[in-house]
C-alpha cells in the first residue's frame, strides 16, 4: 500500500540560503531513492523559512528503507545547525 510522507522544517531565517543548496542535494538523493514516487515541497506564504516535503512512497517498506538509510550511511549531517527546531514527521497511508 502507497504511503505518503510529510516532514515539516523550520529553517533558521539567516540560514536559508544555505538550506536551500542542502535540500536540492538531499531531495535529489530522495528522488533517486528505489520507491520514491514524488516529492513537493510546500513553503509557507507568510514564513519562507517554513517548509513541508510531501514523500510518495510505492510502500511503507520503500519508505522503511528511506529511513534506515537516512539514519545510517544517508545521515545528512549539515541539516542540523540550518533548523530552528526539531523536523516533524507524519506517514500516512493512503487508499
Amino acid at each position: 500500500m502507497a504511503l505518503t510522507a510529510l516532514l515539516e522544517l523550520e529553517f533558521k531565517a539567516d540560514a536559508l540560503d544555505d538550506a536551500k543548496t542542502v535540500m536540492d542535494r538531499v531531495l535529489g538523493e530522495t528522488r533517486a531513492f528505489d520507491g520514491c514516487d514524488g516529492i513537493e515541497i510546500l513553503v509557507d506564504r507568510t514564513n519562507e523559512a517554513r517548509w513541508v516535503v510531501v514523500e510518495k512512497w510505492r510502500s511503507a517498506e520503500h519508505d522503511a528503507a528511506y529511513r534506515k538509510f537516512r539514519a545510517g550511511e544517508g545521515a545528512i549531517t549539515d541539516l542540523g545547525p540550518l533548523l530552528a527546531g526539531a523536523p516533524k514527521l507524519t506517514q500516512y497511508t493512503t487508499l
